[in-house]
């Protein structure tokens, strides 16, 4: 009895002890953060140094912690990179078959083509020369697009010569210095480019309008033309040779149509001149044709004046 007696006066006596606790622990709390907030203004270098020496206790710490973790996410890339990888295999054992077909394909169609021209007794066109120039300016404006190329005549640049770009025309050489040489873009107003469309046969006339878009002139309005035709170079008028990719068709109305260059003409970096050998009609600036130049000032033979109290003989 006396040790149960014992016990109840303790848990008595401690009763109010909690009690008060409760009632004042956010008190509590409430003052010692005003305590730690007055400690950061007055005592920086003191607070700043605590929390650096906690922070170097905890490090380690929390780099143990986290090893697991990063093992976790290391299997669980790896597993998911197997997956990827074998999915990609899949994919490039199905593309290197499609292309070996393409490749037979091909092999058998330059099989056939060889004997055809054999037989036909076709002369192939000459390679061209081809010089690769580095484009150092963009001379163009709001009302003609041009680029400047450091090579000139003394890389046998000429006017009239076809300019590429990976795989696409880009324009031609209208002006030629001795290091220089000034490319007529197709989208320029004054460009005018022979062409035929791929999939129709229909022979047209590529026009610059000073917009990223050429238009297609002199396409016959019954023309079966439709977005995503190839345009080339058709190689009348001896400007530019045949085959060369212009571009596709972008739109294909009533109105108009126009089309969408191969290379994106604002952003050439380097410009492939070629020499087909062709002339065409772009003669040098100082040879003018006879039939152009201003004809000569007729010739008058002189008169003699009659003289003075002398009669023309009979």
């Amino acid at each position: 009895m006396a040790k149960r007696n014992a016990s109840i006066s303790v848990a008595g006596l401690a009763v109010p002890f909690r009690v008060w606790g409760q009632r004042f622990a956010f008190l509590g709390l409430l003052a010692l953060a005003f305590a730690l907030m007055l400690l950061s203004k007055a005592e920086t270098g003191a607070l700043e140094r605590a929390r650096t020496a906690i922070v170097d206790a905890t490090t380690p710490v929390l780099d143990v912690m986290s090893r697991p973790v990063e093992a976790g996410q290391s299997a669980a890339q790896s597993v998911e990179s197997f997956f990827v990888v074998r999915a990609e295999n899949d994919r490039l054992r199905e593309e290197n078959a499609r292309l070996l077909r393409w490749m037979l394909m091909a092999q058998q169609l330059e099989v056939e083509n060889a004997t055809l021209r054999a037989q036909l007794d076709f002369i192939p066109g000459s390679a061209p020369r081809a010089i690769t120039a580095r484009v150092v300016a963009d001379t163009g404006g709001a009302f003609f697009h041009s680029l400047l190329i450091n090579a000139g005549a003394r890389h046998f640049v000429q006017r009239g010569q076809a300019v590429v770009s990976h795989g696409g025309l880009v324009g031609r050489v209208a002006e030629v210095g001795d290091r220089s040489a000034r490319v007529l873009l197709l989208t320029d107003l004054n460009s005018r480019i022979p062409a035929i469309v791929e999939s129709t046969g229909d022979r047209v006339i590529v026009t610059g309008d000073n917009t990223p878009w050429p238009t297609l002139t002199y396409l016959a309005s019954n023309s079966p033309v439709s977005a995503g035709d190839r345009v080339l170079t058709s190689g009348h008028g001896g400007v530019f040779p045949p085959g060369l990719v212009i571009g596709v068709v972008a739109e294909a109305s009533e109105a108009r149509v126009t089309i969408q260059p191969t290379v994106p003409l604002s952003q050439v970096s380097e410009a492939r001149v070629l020499d087909y050998g062709v002339n065409g009609i772009l003669p040098p600036p100082e040879q003018v044709p006879a039939r152009l130049a201003a004809p000569p000032a007729p010739t008058v033979a002189p008169v003699a004046p009659p003289t003075v109290g002398t009669e023309p003989a009979q």
